[in-house]
């Protein structure tokens, strides 16, 4: 028979069947169990699902594997808080959020196929060109806070903090060791390509950073820069040809179109008149 959902003074045989116990010891030990293997939603699921199981007629070892399922969900869901919160982003915004109405140049189903986040599994990457205000960021968050939800390791940063942090490491003489270490997050993402442009050593450093990553982990980047025009923002056609090379390889590459979403509906350069004139 499953265990009470409260304490009842009634005795219980032992699991060795020697001598007999308190429904009140046997939650204690619980209790003390629970707390020491620091399993809270185990303790609360055990007491809830008590009576169900009884009343349903359930095995131990169904009611045993009800009660650690319930542990894992609230693993899953706090470790995917810290994962969230470890990856810094500048804003939570889910996929589910996005204003479907306003992208352009995604299809509903590209994107329920992008959310299923095959392309990590698959060590591929995910790039995101297009004007400003078309839902590139949006995007990028999404997929990587449900990266973090599903159980992945992420980093974001703009493409100017990504080199910032390289050049450190650089200048610090430990730049093999932090690209060794960006290499355990299956996914980092690049936001922002494009807004300011690097200088020779910067661009380097970028280019070592995608090449550290290449059929080893995902990346997605967000452009306002066809890539065309990639050779401009790092100074050196040839880099940013590589780099290209390296990022496209194995990637879904997605050309967003339309005005900015954040400034619909504004009207952007009147001239105010008088209206006594």
């Amino acid at each position: 028979m499953a265990p009470t959902s409260a304490p009842t003074g009634k005795d219980t045989a032992t699991p060795d069947g020697k001598g007999s116990r308190t429904d009140r010891q046997t939650t204690a030990d619980l209790a003390f169990c629970a707390r020491a293997m620091k399993a809270p939603a185990l303790l609360d699921a055990a007491g809830r699902l008590a009576e169900r199981a009884r009343t349903e007629s359930w095995t131990h070892l169904e009611y045993l594997v009800a009660c650690l399922q319930r542990e894992v969900a609230a693993r899953d869901a706090h470790g995917g808080e810290g994962r969230i919160r470890a990856a810094r982003f500048p804003a939570i915004k889910t996929i589910e959020e996005l204003d479907l109405t306003h992208l352009r140049g995604l299809t509903r189903q590209q994107l329920a196929h992008l959310g299923t986040l095959d392309f990590i599994a698959a060590r591929e990457n995910a790039i995101f060109l297009g004007p400003p205000g078309t839902g590139k960021t949006h995007l990028a968050t999404g997929l990587a806070i449900r990266a973090c939800q599903a159980g992945h390791r992420v980093a974001f940063a703009t493409a100017a903090q990504w080199v910032d942090r390289l050049a450190a490491a650089h200048q610090a003489g430990r730049l093999q060791d932090e690209l060794v270490k960006l290499g355990r997050y299956p996914l980092i993402v690049i936001d922002e390509v494009g807004y300011i442009p690097f200088e020779a050593e910067a661009a380097n450093l970028f280019f070592q950073l995608i090449s550290n990553r290449y059929e080893r982990a995902s990346v997605i980047v967000t452009s306002n820069k066809p890539f065309g025009r990639w050779g401009e923002v790092f100074g050196d056609e040839t880099v940013a040809a590589a780099m290209i090379d390296r990022l496209v390889h194995h990637a879904e590459v997605h050309s967003l179109k339309g005005e900015s979403y954040r400034m619909r509906g504004r009207e952007l350069g009147r001239i105010p008149t008088d209206d006594n004139d």
